[in-house]
């Protein structure tokens, strides 16, 4: 038995803004847009790797929840605590600069850690923590 990571989840609080940091910045495919009434599920992912996608779901959009936790989600979103992803690259410091020149939220430059990885981490733009380690 084979089990892969077929899809992540990452909420965006700006559509375009999301797909100019995932598409243009990162260079990552968009595979779906879908609209709803006011909101949009975008699905990019790396190029040649079709089986691995994020998702980028409109956050806290389930009738299910209150006004009060409504807010709650925005705000643990917009200070990056909501969730967070590790992507890896084989350029840590070329894509680094490249991120760094359009304005990305750095939280932190390329670094060896103690535990044996190099890399980077930046807020996206509803403030979603990207880690990014070193490959190759």
């Amino acid at each position: 038995m084979e089990i892969k990571i077929h899809c992540a989840f990452l909420p965006h609080t700006d559509a375009e803004a999301a797909l100019g940091f995932y598409r243009d910045a990162l260079g990552f495919e968009v595979r779906k847009d879908v609209g709803y009434q006011d909101m949009r599920w975008i699905t990019v992912g790396p190029v040649g790797q079709p089986e691995t996608s994020i998702l980028l779901h409109p956050p806290a959009v389930d009738p299910g929840i209150t006004d009060d936790e409504r807010k709650t989600i925005l705000e643990l979103i917009a200070k990056g605590s909501y969730t967070a992803i590790t992507l890896s690259c084989d350029d840590l410091d070329g894509l680094f600069e490249r991120l760094e020149a359009i304005g990305a939220d750095v939280v932190q430059e390329p670094m060896d850690q103690d535990y044996g990885v190099r890399d980077c981490a930046f807020r996206d733009p509803a403030g979603n923590l990207i880690r990014m380690n070193q490959v190759g």
